[in-house]
């Protein structure tokens, strides 16, 4: 078990004594301020390695150093591995053994999916960006554990920088709480992916939902809390009253501010210590007991409903997990509905919260997502902000999390370049710029904007931050709820102390290499408009220029129906109308150049509103196939349409090593909308646009997904005519080629 730090306010933090361990003369290292220097050029290797030169250089440089940090400590050690060792037979036949093996590895890799090149449109990931190797790298030749400072004096302190500037960029800043002394202060760290972060957020909303019960068990039953029992806490509703005479329902409603606030105003109001607490509370609280012993002996017959989660069913496989691990059970993560765009639908979300209020169901926590995984689907935050309000003046309240995994890196393109940290999250103006860059739309934007007023937030860096696998995030807007999921610290701690990261969160032991990719990532790039706001402003413009070439895309042999749907498909406009608006788009925006296109989205209002409604709300497109019988009538078999669909997946995908990479044109990702996740009405209509009729009741439609992560695709054409929108040429030509191939194959 690690250590507990003292609460002495005398003792600096742990930030501050890591950073004098790493800059010993006094100067502040190690912070992440600053403007970003340099461009999307600079950032990457290259689809060609063009930037081999440097990354050789920056490698090299830090094998170097490296060496000299092992000669450099205690250099009158003797040398191990000796010029007579390195003679002998057994060290070559090592060597040579190390080599030949290492070649075969190096030569197995090459056979690995091209991430790096325009050509991949799969799941969402890129190339690793240049710092963000080159800090991996390096701190893995240390070989850091994050479990504990002791194991990584220099790259928890990383972490800790990091994890700052994340909850920064996503919006979290220190915050007043009525009724509290002093900030509310965000927190985060560093998980292995967005998984653990999800489950790890539902973990402390489980616990933050109980603790209140079982406080006021220990309040009665433990002498050493009793002068304690008067310890009042605020309701939602705005009412305060005695926490012991509370009854079960109204304690499963507490807000978690007040929450998290409720150990330490024992402690300021009452004089019982931190330590008596914690040892009171092991005997009561679910963390300790186990959800079937605490509701047996604490949650009475008015409150006996198993609690619950909500979630879209658009949402990460994750959820089900998080619900199973933390005894929740699978079947109580509710899935909500979906819209015809795949946003959790409010109305149904409003729904089961009525039901669940109706009937004393306790609900920990709703789930909104920045980015689905397949869609690219953006749920209403701001609407399921307002709706906790309303909730919570009816008594029922619940956290907020965000799953922004995917997403939540789009916050950098609302930050304004800075020369110190990051301020607050700002609208944009809606220019395009000349690189080109597209912004956010109004409706993604609002909801990035909310996500301040959450609870927690998960965000990914091996995802849209461009960093080398593992590397995902948790943030919290009360760095308090950390504790609630802690096994060595008490339960809420407050201190002037940062405890090491390591003992919060489901890992114990991870790399310290993660934090460093992250941190010179983020440190030379910057989470801004001009830093990782510019590559995904260049890979927005890049995913609807696409969409453009799709929805209008026509061939005698096949059609494509887009998931994302036409301004007039979503008016529910005549199929004339439709068919006009798709000549004007491929007019307009497919045939022009990127400068002519920048300018006329600048100066024509019209062009400009409807541009900015095509395509996904972030960067997935999903779309299917369907062809012609030999009579000229589109087909109507869902089975059919389906099989042509897995051909074209078969065809531009990589699902084991095959000797040919280059036989591969495009390289995508597949799907199904299955009635039993979507329901029947969401299949329906999908089916309808791409097929002209309903599929029969429970039969998944099957597409593909494109996700543009790269944010030169639109730079120059095959034959380096700039004036084209570039290599997006390619893309059409390789899935019309894609397409006629599996109609070939099949015979259809």
């Amino acid at each position: 078990m690690l250590p507990i730090p003292c609460d002495d306010k005398t003792q600096p933090t742990l930030t501050a004594r890591l950073e004098s361990y790493v800059a010993p003369q006094g100067r502040r290292e190690m912070v992440l301020e600053g403007r970003g220097r340099a461009t999307p050029e600079a950032w990457f290797l290259g689809p060609k390695a063009e930037n081999a030169t440097l990354l050789r250089r920056l490698i090299a440089e830090a094998i170097s150093e490296h060496c000299k940090y092992r000669r450099g400590f205690q250099p009158s050690d003797p040398e191990f591995i000796t010029r007579k060792v390195k003679d002998s037979p057994e060290y070559k036949r090592a060597v040579e053994d190390l080599t030949e093996n290492a070649g075969d590895l190096f030569t197995a890799l090459k056979k690995s999916a091209p991430f790096f090149s325009a050509r991949y449109q799969g799941h969402m990931l890129w190339d690793q960006a240049l710092p963000a190797t080159v800090g991996y790298f390096a701190a893995m030749l240390y070989n850091q554990n994050n479990v504990a400072a002791e194991a990584s004096p220099v790259t928890t302190l990383l972490e800790i920088r990091v994890a700052d500037e994340l909850c920064r960029m996503l919006g979290f800043a220190l915050g007043s709480v009525p009724g509290q002394a002093g900030p509310v202060r965000p927190w985060g760290h560093i998980t292995c992916d967005g998984s653990v972060a999800n489950i790890e957020a539902l973990w402390a909303a489980r616990n933050a939902k109980f603790l209140p019960v079982a406080l006021r068990a220990a309040l009665l039953d433990d002498p050493n809390l009793k002068r304690a029992v008067p310890l009042q806490v605020k309701l939602p509703d705005g009412r305060s009253d005695q926490l012991t005479k509370l009854d079960t329902w109204s304690l499963l409603n507490v807000e978690i501010d007040e929450v998290v606030n409720l150990v330490p105003k024992m402690s300021d109001l009452y004089g019982v210590s931190l330590d008596e607490t914690t040892t009171s509370l092991a005997q009561y609280a679910v963390q300790s007991v186990g959800l079937i012993d605490f509701y047996q002996r604490f949650i009475s017959d008015s409150a006996a409903q198993a609690p619950v989660a909500m979630v879209p069913a658009s949402s990460h496989y994750s959820w089900p997990k998080a619900g199973a691990l933390l005894g929740l059970g699978r079947s109580n993560i509710l899935d909500i509905a979906v819209d015809l765009q795949a946003r959790m639908d409010i109305t149904r979300l409003k729904e089961r919260l009525e039901e669940c209020l109706q009937n004393r169901i306790p609900v920990i926590a709703v789930v909104a997502v920045i980015g689905s995984t397949e869609e690219g689907a953006v749920d209403p935050l701001r609407k399921i902000i307002e709706l906790r309000t309303e909730f919570r003046k009816q008594g029922l309240d619940f956290a907020i999390h965000c799953d922004a995994a995917w997403g939540g890196y789009v916050t950098s393109m609302l930050h304004t370049p800075a020369d110190t940290s990051l301020g607050p999250l700002e609208p944009r103006a809606k220019v395009v710029q000349a690189v080109p860059e597209y912004p956010l739309s109004p409706y993604v934007e609002e909801q990035c904007l909310a996500l301040a007023d959450t609870d927690s937030i998960t965000l990914d860096p091996h995802k849209a931050g461009y960093v080398p696998y593992p590397a995902g995030s948790v943030c919290y807007r009360n760095a308090a709820m950390r504790d609630l999921i802690s096994l060595s610290a008490p339960v809420v701690y407050r201190s002037t102390l940062e405890p090491t990261v390591g003992i919060y969160g489901v890992e114990g032991s991870k790399p310290g290499a993660a934090a460093a990719a992250v941190w010179l990532a983020h440190k030379v790039i910057r989470p801004d408009s001009q830093g990782y706001g510019k590559i995904l402003g260049q890979c927005l413009w890049t995913s609807k220029r696409l969409y453009c070439r799709l929805v209008t895309m026509t061939d005698k042999r096949f059609t494509i129906g887009l998931f994302q749907m036409l301004p007039a498909e979503r008016d529910r406009r005549p199929p004339g109308e439709v068919q006009r608006q798709k000549e004007y788009i491929r007019k307009e925006f497919v045939l022009a150049s990127n400068d002519d296109l920048t300018t006329l989205l600048n100066k024509d209002d019209k062009a400009g509103r409807m541009f900015a409604e095509l395509g996904s709300d972030l960067l997935i497109l999903g779309y299917s196939f369907n062809f012609f019988g030999i009579d000229g009538t589109l087909n109507n078999d869902a089975d059919k349409m389906n099989c042509l669909n897995d051909k074209v997946f078969e065809i531009c995908s990589i699902t084991e090593p095959i000797p040919n990479l280059n036989s591969k044109r495009l390289i995508v990702t597949s799907s199904r909308f299955d009635p039993a996740v979507y329901g029947q009405a969401f299949v329906d209509d999908y089916a309808f646009r791409v097929m002209g009729t309903k599929p029969p009741q429970g039969v998944p439609i099957h597409f593909l997904i494109s996700t543009t992560m790269g944010p030169w695709a639109t730079a120059a054409g095959r034959d380096g005519r700039s004036n084209l929108d570039g290599f997006l040429e390619e893309v059409e030509e390789a899935l019309r080629e894609a397409a006629s191939t599996a109609l070939g194959r099949l015979g259809y």
